[in-house]
């Protein structure tokens, strides 16, 4: 919930959950899908999306960050796709449970290639894609979050300890889409192309 197409209903407590604070889940390092490895649609959990985010990578360890000095905590950046078993997370939410099974299942985190930071142009402005089966799926810019990468890593260390080789998704620039087998997906990073998988 870090870009605007989540207000566009007008309904602000979506983006700042009520307080103008980020809204942040977790999920293990079984969620991760590198390498180029296919993603494998779980039959079971009904319709599954997929959204492009700009992925942050935590290189030292931090708690209680400062913002002015979260830069200092993360070296690298890569695209990645957050997947979503949305007919779950609809189930759960009506419940009132826990996202876990919707949002952290095996090698629902997949991620591209690193990038170093000084490698890159501007962090504050960095621009990133994700096309499916040669088609533009989605596309959005870090100018466009509601609360910077610095934002987030301070915020996210008053709660928890940031250790090395964390990983952090930073919020998806438009609405996600549902994912089919035999879906190719390949995400850019300021014009490289860093993330390559497909859907089985």
């Amino acid at each position: 919930m870090n870009y605007p197409w989540h207000n566009k209903d007008g309904n602000d407590t979506l983006l700042n959950n009520g307080n103008g604070l980020p809204v942040f889940y977790t999920k293990p390092d079984s969620t991760l899908l590198r390498n180029g490895k296919p993603f494998f649609l779980p039959d079971e959990m009904g319709r599954v999306e997929g959204q492009a985010e700009l992925v942050v990578r935590i290189n030292r360890l931090g708690k209680g960050i400062p913002e002015r000095f979260a830069h200092r905590y993360y070296d690298a950046f890569t695209v990645g796709v957050n997947f979503v078993a949305t007919d779950v997370l609809q189930r759960l939410r009506s419940l009132g449970l826990p996202w876990d099974a919707a949002v952290a299942f095996d090698q629902s985190a997949a991620i591209g290639e690193w990038v170093a930071k000084d490698k890159l142009p501007q962090l504050h402005d960095l621009h990133f894609s994700l096309d499916i089966n040669g088609k533009r799926a989605q596309e959005g810019c870090a100018a466009q979050m509601a609360h910077t990468v610095d934002a987030l890593v301070a915020h996210i260390s008053r709660y928890m300890t940031l250790r090395t080789g964390d990983i952090l998704f930073t919020g998806t620039p438009s609405p996600p889409m549902a994912m089919a087998i035999n879906d190719h997906l390949d995400g850019t990073l300021e014009g490289m192309e860093v993330l390559h998988f497909n859907v089985k």
